[in-house]
């Protein structure tokens, strides 16, 4: 009976000091929920973060010194091409942190009561923190970036065409480094405005671009337009001398019209053909020239030569360079000489030297006529003309009319004018000083025989030397 009495008392007691533990736990959860509601009225719970700033534990006040330090440091990385970066600080915008309060409401959204259920639920925010900056100061920095002075830009470049060994080809755009300044101002303004960290200049579209770009359709069918064109090669021959239009010397005749196909610029191939007309027109020049006796003259004046004609041999090479054939082509003339080589007298000339009164006439390099003549009287201002000339054409039997004369002659090759050689049966002698005061008319007056040789020998074109 004791014993139960005893086990009785026991169990009263260890349930009185269970209960005694259980009300000091909860006294002691109730202190420390109390001072939890306490501390976090005036603080932010655990893992609380604002704008990234940790602010655990912390009041408004100290969490907007925080933010206006970070406002204080504050800086917008630049991105720019090539891999440069620049960058604008507060300091240099005398940006500022404007109090509006936002910390202090975020605080109330806080339940001091629910403090302890924050452990299993980390808030952070986001706000919008109110700043000041001077727009005139940030204009001045911006301007002074160095990505932003004019010396530092370099224009896009379009895509376009060259010619090179292969002919046309593609040559890409290059961006370049140019900017849009404004554009440059308003993105920068953006960002800062946004809180944002960088801001990368080619995103936002600040740059100047090419309006050509190397995969534009039009480019692609002038190039195969163009390769058309330079892929002809047009030979224009000079007997012993060649001028070849090949891709060198076409690229600059090319040019797209307003439909946007190439063809030929006829303006410049007609300067081209003024160039041809400098170096190979010789009509009236002056000449050196060896004569019979060997003595090297120079003959100026008279009416022989070559003469390009310039609109017609433009329209010639054109032509052929448009028929995307190449070819070998003469030019067209307004005037031709009986030989077209350098030495264009050749070797089947008349030579006649009016100091000698003589006249010497050769065929193929042969000499065939080697007579004394009679030119145009001296004494009377009716001297045969110096120069080089050509036969005209030949007449047989004809008969030469002046103000004072009417002489019929069996031969008669006039070279210039109313002048030319022809048989003089009238005349019993020739050469000597008989020009001087009993001369011709202008004509060249020659023995009958001799007259009769040249005639059956020369053709229209010969080129006659006068001296």
């Amino acid at each position: 009976m004791a014993k139960k009495k005893t086990k009785k008392r026991n169990y009263k007691k260890a349930k009185k000091i269970v209960l005694g533990i259980l009300i000091a736990y909860i006294v002691v959860l109730a202190v420390v929920y109390a001072g939890g509601v306490f501390y976090y009225s005036g603080h932010f719970y655990p893992g609380s973060k604002i704008n990234g700033l940790d602010s655990a534990g912390k009041t408004v006040e100290e969490v907007e010194r925080d933010i206006e330090g970070q406002i204080a440091s504050y800086e917008l990385v630049i991105q720019e091409r090539e891999d440069k970066t620049e960058s604008i600080t507060a300091s240099q915008i005398r940006m500022k942190y404007e109090n509006d309060g936002t910390v202090k409401k975020l605080k109330k959204q806080q339940n001091p009561f629910t403090w302890f259920l924050s452990f299993a639920h980390q808030k952070d925010y986001t706000m919008s923190a109110a700043t000041s900056y001077s727009e005139e100061a940030l204009n001045q920095a911006v301007e002074a970036l160095d990505c932003m002075q004019d010396a530092n830009m370099v224009k896009p470049v379009d895509a376009h065409l060259e010619v090179t060994e292969n002919g046309y080809e593609i040559i890409p755009e290059t961006q370049g480094t140019e900017l849009d300044k404004d554009k440059v101002k308003e993105a920068v303004k953006n960002a800062i405005e946004s809180g944002a960290q960088e801001v990368n200049l080619d995103e936002a579209g600040c740059y100047t671009s090419p309006s050509v770009l190397s995969t534009d359709e039009n480019l692609a069918k002038e190039r195969n337009q163009g390769n058309a064109f330079l892929n002809v090669t047009v030979t224009v021959d000079f007997a012993d001398r060649q001028e070849v239009i090949n891709k060198d010397v076409m690229k600059d005749w090319l040019t797209t019209d307003d439909s946007g196909n190439v063809t030929l610029d006829e303006a410049k191939v007609k300067e081209y053909v003024q160039q041809l007309k400098y170096k190979y027109d010789t009509f009236g020049s002056s000449r050196q020239f060896k004569t019979a006796t060997g003595e090297t003259i120079t003959v100026s004046g008279g009416d022989y030569g070559w003469l390009i004609a310039p609109n017609d041999t433009t329209a010639k090479i054109i032509e052929a360079i448009k028929s995307g054939q190449s070819q070998t082509i003469e030019p067209e003339y307004t005037y031709t000489g009986y030989h077209r080589e350098t030495d264009e007298i050749g070797n089947t000339y008349v030579e006649i030297s009016l100091s000698k009164q003589h006249m010497w006439f050769f065929k193929d390099g042969q000499l065939l006529v080697d007579t004394d003549v009679v030119t145009g009287n001296h004494n009377k201002g009716w001297d045969t003309h110096t120069g080089v000339y050509a036969i005209m054409y030949k007449e047989r039997d004809a008969t030469l009319v002046g103000e004072d004369y009417s002489s019929p002659v069996k031969y008669w090759m006039p070279f210039y004018a109313n002048t030319g050689i022809h048989d003089a049966s009238w005349r019993s002698s020739f050469g000597g000083s008989e020009y001087l005061n009993n001369g011709s008319h202008g004509c060249v007056n020659t023995p009958p025989a001799n007259a009769e040789k040249i005639f059956n020998n020369i053709e229209k074109g010969v080129p006659v030397v006068v001296y």
